[in-house]
């Protein structure tokens, strides 16, 4: 456990996709022993994380049994877990899933604000009922807005699905934040302690300048979309290193995040001898 003289650690997983036992997402990957790998290198981590948040697309079609199996997957996970919607889920069928998990809400958006460590978790629900793109509404917005103003002494990280930014890969952008992206730049403006806009549904670890803050994706712990920066770019995924996101509050300074890889690697070795001097 975190001391209160260390860094809060807030651990971002992202599109996780899972499908029922067995089943394969696009014909082609089970995700499940992706995000298992993933648990287990969360678990190895040399810190433990104070919490994890799972920024949206949790399964591929929002059915009860791909919950079910999501479940069992994050069920070696002793830290706080707290869950968005993508637009793969169902909000619904979310709360009906996990019940215990009081945050969700009983009913419309899944939004909420709940203390990590340092920090405030802030969240919002992007999602837009059978679509793939998202939005942000002026009620989205407004309960936001006043969320800020109650946590304005303390340093808060905002969390979404849809990023609020170009990214450069056309599909992608295609069916990104279609709405209230320039206004929730307005909005973080007025706050200089808003250290991050964390989101999903890219796949790969983008970072922009956002307002007065920095927003940014995580890679998915299962599949990666193809990095091709055109207008045209194909809708297509790849095997690249999976992976999550680790965001790191010191007691003083500035929020410091890092892409960490979920898979088994050689290491670590030393860089210099036992009296000191680098290994020749």
């Amino acid at each position: 456990m975190n001391n209160a003289m260390s860094s809060t650690l807030l651990l971002q997983l992202s599109d996780t996709h899972i499908r029922e036992p067995g089943r394969l997402a696009y014909g082609r990957i089970d995700t499940s022993p992706y995000l298992r790998q993933a648990v287990e290198a969360i678990k190895r981590l040399p810190q433990r994380p104070d919490a994890v948040v799972i920024t949206g697309d949790l399964t591929d079609f929002g059915r009860a049994s791909e919950y079910e199996h999501l479940r069992e997957l994050l069920e070696p996970l002793t830290m706080p877990i707290y869950l968005l919607p993508g637009n793969h889920d169902d909000r619904e069928q979310m709360r009906t899933s996990f019940p215990e998990y009081g945050y969700l809400g009983t009913g419309g958006f899944i939004q909420y604000s709940v203390p990590i460590g340092r920090l405030q978790l802030i969240t919002l629900d992007t999602v837009v009922p059978q679509a793939s793109s998202g939005m942000l509404c002026p009620d989205r917005l407004e309960w936001l807005s006043c969320e800020l103003e109650k946590h304005s002494d303390k340093p808060v990280v905002v969390a979404m699905h849809h990023p609020p930014f170009s990214t450069l890969i056309g599909h992608m952008d295609d069916i990104g934040l279609r709405s209230g992206a320039s206004e929730l730049e307005a909005l973080l403006s007025n706050y200089q302690n808003v250290e991050r806009v964390i989101c999903g549904h890219l796949h790969r670890p983008i970072q922009v300048r956002f307002g007065a803050t920095l927003a940014v994706t995580v890679p998915s712990p299962a599949h990666q979309v193809c990095l091709d920066l055109s207008p045209q770019a194909a809708s297509a995924w790849m095997f690249e290193p999976p992976g999550f996101g680790i965001h790191a509050l010191p007691p003083q300074g500035r929020m410091v995040s890092h892409t960490a890889y979920s898979a088994s690697f050689e290491g670590p070795y030393p860089f210099h001898e036992a009296d000191g001097q680098l290994i020749d």
